[in-house]
C-alpha cells in the first residue's frame, strides 16, 4: 500500500475564503418644493424614515434652505422602496414632494 505524504489529504475540501461583497448604498434625497408643507415633510421622515422629531425637523430646514437634504442611506431595494413610499404618501395627500436617490 502506498504510503500518503502529510500534504495528501484525499476527500478532505479545503476552505477557500472569498470576500463578501456589500451591496451597493444609496443615499435618499427629498427635494425642495413651493408647495409642499414642512409639517407633512417631517411627518414623512419620522415615519418612513424612523427619524426622531428633532432629526425630522433638522433635515426638512436643510430641504427648506438648500433645496434638498439626504434623508438616509440604504441598500439599494430598501432606497428605492423608501422612495415609492414617500412619492405615494405625497400624492395621497396631494403633495408634489419629490424624492430621488442616487449612489452614495
Amino acid at each position: 500500500m502506498p504510503r500518503k505524504s502529510p500534504g495528501d489529504q484525499a476527500g478532505v475540501a479545503s476552505e477557500s475564503r472569498s470576500k463578501v461583497k456589500h451591496p451597493s448604498l444609496y443615499k435618499v434625497i427629498m427635494h425642495n418644493d413651493d408647495y409642499t408643507t414642512m409639517e407633512f415633510v417631517v411627518r414623512t421622515l419620522e415615519t418612513v424614515f424612523r427619524k426622531s422629531p428633532a432629526e425630522a425637523h433638522r433635515i426638512m430646514l436643510n430641504i427648506h434652505y438648500k433645496g434638498a437634504g439626504v434623508c438616509g442611506v440604504f441598500p439599494h431595494e430598501i432606497a428605492e422602496t423608501k422612495v415609492m413610499k414617500v412619492h405615494a404618501l405625497a400624492k395621497e395627500e396631494g403633495h408634489p414632494l419629490k424624492c430621488s436617490m442616487e449612489e452614495a
